[in-house]
């Protein structure tokens, strides 16, 4: 954990440069194309947020309504309604964004034990057994149960990514060389340890696990149908995931709209002088901001056209965020871990610093194998998982752009040791005059 080494929006490519400062033939390259991926990555996870609270709208509305046919346009419009409430948020009510984390977390534990409760409560003790929760192995993929088994580990995967978001908002928070890293590890301990008891219990209360997969309402919804046996139970259980992921649309889009800002500010973005401006009385990156929101409606778009090509979009968000968490710590490996400051606030001991990096490595490379495997047998053009060419669209645009734009432009981070050692937040400002800038000019280089 070396994020409070450089504390910065652009974690991935500032760590690239600050275990490459030596090798600048490669350095500003490797953290180039590692800004754009973990970029592209960001946008699209945005993209889940309202494709997923869309999901389940639309489920509602099939449980209680059995004739109704959702077309794909029905859904667009509430992806839309997320992203426009999120951008809205992020855009002009910035000052309630902690208050808004932190109702999120509360809403989210309070779902959890909420839900937890009401379904083993209302199912009168009529569980399902220990072993068909804990040892029961049910594989209807195609592929062999080995790798059925792995496949299974990315929906646990795509559960915990996204928790360097604190890393992207690392300027924003008091004491960050210490906070941050302890943040990224509570977020993971609370996921896994909630996540477990959550599943065990939907798992518990399961009746019949064809019917909760060819549900036509979904899987989520029909495991609260099988406990409460009540439509309007289980619509009021269903409400927690769906307003958690309006709380997660609004965080998603923040920290992907800095993600974009902080790249812009490096020189790595097409017309970066227009994505690194803050605005100068929202106090926000908000042509960031809505550079995100176009791309996540450009990806609805897409949805109506095809859902197969969205997905990809989607699973490809995981794939590209998974390359960027493996870069940084693959580099300091290769060099002993001997780049980073010693004296850092926050300094995982060794050896546990060496295990916990490569272990980390290795499960990056294997989920990011694993997410562009189809998941299940038969192969078809509708089932192929086609997030590999979704990523490979990344990796043109990337190379593509440093050939035109960024090997000209992009300066990379811009490193000072002294405050490294000193923990601190080493933040650049969004113009290229870097030093000697008041607040009182912020009006003429917005307009400008």
């Amino acid at each position: 954990m070396e994020v409070e080494a450089a504390p910065t929006s652009r974690r991935p490519s500032r760590q690239e440069a600050t275990v490459m400062q030596d090798t600048a033939r490669w350095s500003r390259g490797l953290s180039y194309a590692t800004g754009w991926i973990n970029v592209s990555g960001w946008i699209a996870l945005t993209a889940t947020t309202g494709l997923l609270g869309s999901t389940f709208v639309v489920n509602i509305i099939s449980l209680l309504h059995p004739l109704y046919e959702p077309k794909p346009w029905h859904q667009f419009l509430i992806y839309i309604g997320f992203t426009l409430a999120a951008l809205v948020i992020n855009a002009f009510l910035t000052r309630i964004l902690p208050v808004v984390t932190q109702a999120g977390f509360l809403w989210s534990l309070a779902g959890f034990v909420i839900i937890s409760i009401t379904i083993l409560a209302c199912s009168s003790g009529d569980y399902q057994s220990g072993e068909f929760v804990f040892t029961q192995f049910t594989n209807k993929t195609g592929w062999p149960d080995g790798l059925a088994w792995m496949l299974g580990l990315l929906q646990g995967a795509f559960a915990l990514t996204g928790f360097d978001a604190t890393a992207h908002m690392i300027e924003e928070i008091p004491d960050p060389q210490r906070q941050g890293p302890k943040i990224m590890l509570y977020c993971i301990g609370i996921g896994m340890f909630t996540g477990f008891i959550f599943l065990a219990c939907l798992l518990l209360v399961t009746n019949d696990i064809d019917a909760v997969i060819k549900a036509p309402w979904g899987p989520l919804l029909q495991v609260f149908m099988d406990a409460t046996n009540n439509k309007a139970g289980s619509v009021c259980l269903l409400i927690f995931p769906i307003v958690c992921m309006l709380f997660t649309a609004i965080t998603i889009m923040c920290t992907s709209s800095r993600m974009s800002y902080a790249f812009a500010r490096d020189g790595g973005m097409p017309f970066s002088n227009v994505f690194a401006k803050v605005h100068p009385t929202l106090d926000v990156p908000l042509n960031a901001l809505i550079w995100t929101t176009a791309w996540v409606i450009i990806f609805g778009c897409i949805f109506l056209g095809s859902t197969s090509t969205f997905n990809a979009i989607t699973s490809a968000s995981v794939v590209a965020l998974g390359v960027t968490y493996a870069i940084p710590p693959a580099i300091n490996v290769l060099r002993g871990r001997r780049i980073l400051p010693e004296n850092r606030p926050f300094k995982i001991p060794e050896p546990f610093g060496w295990i916990l990096n490569i272990i980390g490595i290795l499960w990056s490379i294997l989920t990011t194998v694993l997410f562009v495997f189809p998941p299940e047998l038969p192969v078809t053009g509708s089932n192929m998982n086609y997030a590999i060419a979704a990523f490979g669209v990344i990796l043109l645009i990337a190379g593509g752009t440093w050939i035109f734009d960024g090997r000209k432009n992009y300066h990379g981070p811009q490193l000072n040791v002294e405050s490294l050692a000193q923990g601190t937040v080493e933040g650049m400002d969004p113009t290229e005059e870097k030093t000697d800038r008041g607040p009182s000019n912020a009006k003429e280089e917005w307009a400008s």
